[in-house]
């Protein structure tokens, strides 16, 4: 090896540009003599600014505040019946990288705030990385993609002032019934978690699995957390609150510096194509669960690795429900289909067209398309060959990774879906709570509802009502509404 690079190499300890070149003076700027302007030559000083000026790419609209961690899927179970993923092979280790969030509040907020809270894994598997994006609930708000933003616009702040106002999202909330069963979730204590750990996470949506045989199941993925479940209750959360505001974050990165590895369980639910018909309402809605679906184990996951830097990992990693491997496929469900095109979107937005060279994003092994060119793009083309087909340079397609077929009939359409269901698994979600939780859910709930119009705030009062009628009449309660009024709408609902 020469010399001359030794020499270079082993010198960088020294402060340089981002060139390389070394800088000679990073305390004083160039300027006219002692007492004169400052020149615009000291490439130093506005590479500095300009670099500065542009640290922070656009924050996330949902997700924003995050916790990311790297380690390792292990399959347990022989899952070829079902999928040809080589991911669940039997033995199988998959590098992943977890990432952590709160949904609806920006990238400094308290993490005590009640939340959803995101649980996206990274595998990194041999056939392309796959992402399981989803929540700790196990159900979403909205069945259809096309209200995604305005619910999220009804969530955020008050664009007027900058401040949250419940009353907005309870204005949009009267208007979707099926957000009942996840806005259970959401005033119980799940919505104050403890701790990353103490968490399940769930794929939310149902997706097929795919056979060699082309044999097509659909599936629910959860991870089910090996450290048990622990939640704040309110007044817990007031306690946190007032001595960390980034809890979450704090308690899982001290534990795996602690080598406190945290592990889930992942876990399916499996039902064939000719039974989602058998259930009283539609399966492919993400707003449901499944009950009596027994669940199986196929493999687990350890977070053993704290990232290295926050902002090149966990702020750049792009989670995508599209990023999939054959195998496994999305479902008809109609928010995950919208989702498919919004995630990767809004990753290009925030990364730039080569968001998915970067480290944390790039597969692990080789990459052959012909996307060429865009901003951020740091690849090192040789090939004249920009196009397919071609025969200078072939690059063959993989009739094995041909998606499954769906037979279709009908005609378009813009309507419901058939079987709504809207409020009995609500109820039931009540009634397996405890009588502190309970009592915890009606207070959360109650006192978040007050505040809203009076129109808005009976018709929510009438859902859950329907859903258990001490439920809504716990809840009417302590948000001071007429329950003579509230029975007398919910009477009106159909489940």
């Amino acid at each position: 090896m020469p010399a001359a690079f030794i020499q270079t190499t082993s010198a960088q300890s020294f402060l340089t540009q981002d060139n390389g070149a070394r800088v000679g003076d990073n305390q004083n700027s160039q300027t006219a003599g002692a007492t004169g302007p400052t020149l615009l030559q000291d490439v130093q000083l506005v590479q500095k600014l300009q670099r500065f000026d542009r640290e922070r790419i656009p924050e996330r609209v949902v997700h924003a505040r995050g916790t990311g961690a790297h380690g390792e899927f292990v399959a347990t179970q022989d899952l070829s019946a079902l999928s040809k993923a080589q991911v669940f092979r039997p033995g199988a280790k998959t590098p992943v990288f977890v990432r952590f969030s709160s949904v609806v509040h920006g990238n400094h907020s308290p993490e005590t705030l009640r939340d959803p809270h995101g649980f996206a894994v990274k595998f990194y598997t041999g056939e392309g990385n796959w992402d399981l994006v989803g929540n700790n609930f196990p159900t979403f708000f909205i069945r259809d993609a096309i209200k995604f933003p305005d619910m999220v616009h009804s969530v955020k702040p008050d664009p007027r002032t900058n401040l949250d106002d419940d009353s907005r999202r309870f204005d949009f909330f009267s208007h979707v019934p099926e957000a009942t069963h996840t806005l259970t979730r959401l005033y119980s204590n799940d919505g104050t978690p403890a701790g990353y750990r103490f968490m399940d996470g769930n794929g939310v949506h149902a997706y097929k699995l795919v056979n060699a045989a082309g044999e097509v199941s659909y599936v629910k993925f959860r991870w089910k957390s090996m450290q048990g479940i622990r939640n704040l209750d309110p007044e817990q959360v007031e306690q946190v609150q007032g001595r960390d505001y980034s809890h979450l974050t704090n308690d899982l990165v001290s534990a795996i510096k602690r080598g406190e590895y945290p592990r889930w369980e992942l876990m399916i639910q499996v039902v064939a194509p000719a039974d989602l018909a058998k259930f009283d309402f539609d399966p492919l809605d993400a707003t449901k669960v499944w009950p009596g679906v027994p669940e199986r184990k196929i493999g687990e996951l350890v977070l053993n690795r704290n990232v290295d830097n926050v902002f090149q990992e966990t702020e750049q990693v792009a989670l995508s429900p599209a990023n999939l491997v054959p195998g496994i496929e999305p479902s008809e469900d109609r928010l995950l289909q919208g989702r498919l095109f919004a995630y990767p979107d809004t990753q290009i937005y925030r990364l730039g067209a080569s968001g998915l060279a970067l480290p944390v994003n790039r597969p692990k092994m080789a990459i052959n398309n012909v996307n060429q060119d865009g901003s951020g793009n740091f690849g090192h083309t040789t090939t004249g060959v920009n196009y397919e087909p071609s025969r200078l340079q072939p690059r063959p397609q993989d009739a094995g990774a041909r998606l499954s077929q769906l037979q279709l009939a009908g005609s378009t359409q813009q309507a419901k879906i058939r079987r709504e269901q809207n409020f009995r698994q609500a109820g039931e979600l009540y009634r397996s709570f405890n009588a502190k939780e309970r009592q915890d859910l009606i207070r959360s709930f109650g006192q978040s509802l007050a505040g809203s119009d009076d129109e808005s705030k009976h018709i929510i009062l009438s859902f859950l009502y329907k859903a258990d009628p001490q439920y809504g009449t716990g809840v009417a309660r302590v948000a001071k509404g007429d329950i003579a009024r509230v029975r007398e709408l919910a009477s009106a609902l159909q489940d």
